[in-house]
């Protein structure tokens, strides 16, 4: 839930609000009549902050033709619930207190579960690249298992939950760069200590799993459209179910047959034909859904539906 003193944006507002301070972003309502969110701005020690609230579906970041929105690292911290977060073809789970780096230049996707909050600081990344000594910005989860991340918690807790009052600001005002000074050996630390710190293979395959399971109408989702939608071969997307004993089309097939079963037994879509019923799970053709939902329940579509209404008697 939005906190008391939060303004609630329509979601078109909102995400033309989420545009205009972090760059070329674009979302997915799970329902706009019920959507939360709000993005706030702020500054503190020199660095611009942005405050995201949201319950959208997903948030997707494009690599944008525009050189100014590629300007800044994002520094995320979630405050609220948890998100997941894909660059690269990783994955990193957020929950309340933690921190990851992203970079703007490369496409990126927030998947947040519920309703969830976090904070973006604004690096220059043309000063992380430079720290790094390479073209491109690690996609990393900043633990604080180290002195280092220890002491970079601690900078940005007081950044972020309590107002700098003006002499502060001038002595936080060169803060940005002992930020990005920390950040190369809390990497070494973490690629040494631990480098598969996440479950990532198992929270990407939630998140797959999730966007097909509010996606099963459209007709047109396919692994290479999957894939395409997660930044990640086919192949991969193969894999990825292959190691959870399961096949994507398989999988894909049987919860558009669940949700068809479903609809057969409402009363709300009584007055629904079985290929009306079919056609709306992505189904298209007729004589293919039946053989294979005769498959997994041992009855027909029809025998089903009668069945039931036998049973309800």
């Amino acid at each position: 839930m939005l906190s008391t003193d939060s303004v609630t944006l329509s979601f078109d507002t909102w995400l033309e609000t989420l545009r205009d301070v972090c760059g070329s972003f674009d979302s997915t309502p799970l329902s706009r009549l019920n959507f939360q969110g709000n993005v706030t701005t702020r500054s503190a020690g020199g660095i611009d902050i942005a405050g995201i609230q949201t319950n959208a579906e997903r948030i997707v970041h494009h690599r944008s033709a525009r050189i100014a929105d590629d300007s800044d690292c994002f520094l995320i911290v979630q405050k609220h619930g948890s998100a997941t977060l894909i660059q690269n073809g990783e994955t990193i789970t957020m929950r309340p207190g933690e921190m990851t780096l992203m970079d703007s230049a490369v496409a990126s996707q927030i998947y947040p579960h519920g309703f969830m909050e976090h904070d973006s600081l604004h690096l220059p990344r043309v000063e992380v690249m430079r720290r790094f000594g390479q073209p491109h910005v690690p996609f990393m989860k900043v633990a604080t298992d180290s002195a280092s991340g220890q002491i970079f918690q601690m900078i940005v807790s007081r950044l972020l939950n309590d107002p700098l009052t003006a002499m502060e600001e001038e002595e936080y005002s060169g803060i940005s760069d002992s930020l990005i000074a920390l950040l190369p050996g809390i990497h070494r630390h973490q690629a040494t200590a631990n480098p598969h710190p996440d479950d990532a293979n198992g929270t990407l395959y939630r998140c797959v799993q999730q966007y097909i399971d509010h996606h099963l109408h459209e007709v047109d989702m396919t692994p290479e459209t999957l894939a395409s939608k997660f930044h990640i071969s086919v192949r991969q997307l193969y894999r990825l179910f292959e190691q959870h004993e399961e096949s994507i089309c398989r999988y894909v097939q049987r919860k558009r047959l669940e949700r068809c079963a479903e609809s057969l037994v409402s009363p709300l879509q009584a007055s629904q034909t079985i290929t009306r019923i079919a056609f709306q799970w992505g189904f298209t053709d007729s004589a293919h859904f039946s053989r294979a939902f005769k498959r997994l329940f041992s009855q027909s579509p029809r025998e089903y539906r009668r069945q039931y209404l036998l049973d309800a008697s």
